[in-house]
């Protein structure tokens, strides 16, 4: 596993993330339609600090809060519909637990400015900027993490545009290309993430998976994105609902191969998998060391 070649570490505002060890990010939804309900808090203040609560006790490092659904087909609203539904619940959960870092997923410009000046510390962007290339300036302006994702088209016609000369090499090009911009924008701090089911098939999706030691030689952090995905009910047969057990499998797999972040909707899950993880590791070094007669 080649975790050693990525950073140890995210700044974010005056907190520091070990990642020496991989984190979980909690993912609440001020959505009505996003594709796994239980994470959606409706229009409800309450409802988004009760999941913020219980995943902050659950251990996730990073809360992430969305406004607007990016599920395949998903409609796009507009950017006031999105500041309405996501400034609330990025006030008040900054205000109850001011210790918890907070994400802004959204790829526009001025929303990410308005959450990161009422409590966020992190941009989660699913266009890496191409959507809005004034997001690369607020994120450098703010000195905020920027998650970059990689995706085609948008989330309406993104399951049309899958086809790849080679899947791994042309997301490595693209991540070496955002990432040159991202610098030469001033950002410092870069998180990628493949963008599992964002222009993939449920066969790429886990090919993205076998490959992701790749995407640790880009020297920044991964972030793996696959909780309750689409790809997990079709390899199991069952509705999202019910795949909270392939979701964990995926996680370990996503581990094993260098994941430093699991984004997820059920937390301590992860925490539970990031805990076999670790003492996975820990009893492999100790054999090493056994072997080595160290």
């Amino acid at each position: 596993m080649l975790r050693m070649s990525q950073p140890n570490t995210l700044r974010c505002g005056n907190q520091v993330i070990d990642l020496s060890t991989p984190v979980v990010m909690g993912i609440i939804n001020t959505t009505p339609d996003s594709f796994y309900a239980p994470s959606r808090t409706g229009d409800s203040a309450e409802n988004a600090l009760d999941i913020a609560g219980k995943m902050l006790s659950e251990g996730a490092r990073i809360l992430d809060i969305g406004g607007m659904s990016t599920r395949p087909g998903a409609e796009e609203i507009s950017e006031s519909e999105e500041i309405k539904r996501v400034l609330p619940v990025i006030e008040a959960i900054h205000s109850r637990f001011p210790e918890a870092i907070l994400s802004i997923d959204t790829y526009r410009s001025e929303v990410a400015r308005i959450c990161l000046r009422a409590g966020a510390t992190m941009i989660n962007d699913i266009s890496g900027g191409q959507k809005d290339p004034g997001m690369y300036h607020v994120v450098a302006e703010n000195k905020a993490p920027y998650v970059l994702m990689h995706m085609r088209g948008t989330p309406i016609n993104m399951q049309q545009r899958t086809h790849y000369e080679n899947l791994i090499s042309d997301l490595l090009k693209y991540f070496v290309k955002q990432i040159h911009i991202c610098r030469q924008a001033g950002i410092e701090e870069i998180i990628v993430d493949p963008g599992f089911g964002f222009a993939k098939t449920p066969e790429q999706n886990y090919q993205l998976i076998h490959h992701l030691q790749q995407f640790c030689l880009l020297n920044t952090p991964v972030l793996v994105g696959v909780s309750r995905k689409s790809t997990l009910s079709k390899t199991i047969g069952r509705p999202v609902e019910e795949t909270l057990e392939a979701t964990t499998a995926l996680h370990m797999a996503a581990l094993q191969n260098g994941a430093s972040i699991l984004r997820v909707h059920d937390v301590r899950p992860a925490m539970d998998c990031i805990s076999v993880f670790n003492q996975l590791q820990a009893s492999n070094s100790l054999n090493n060391k056994r072997l080595s007669g160290a």
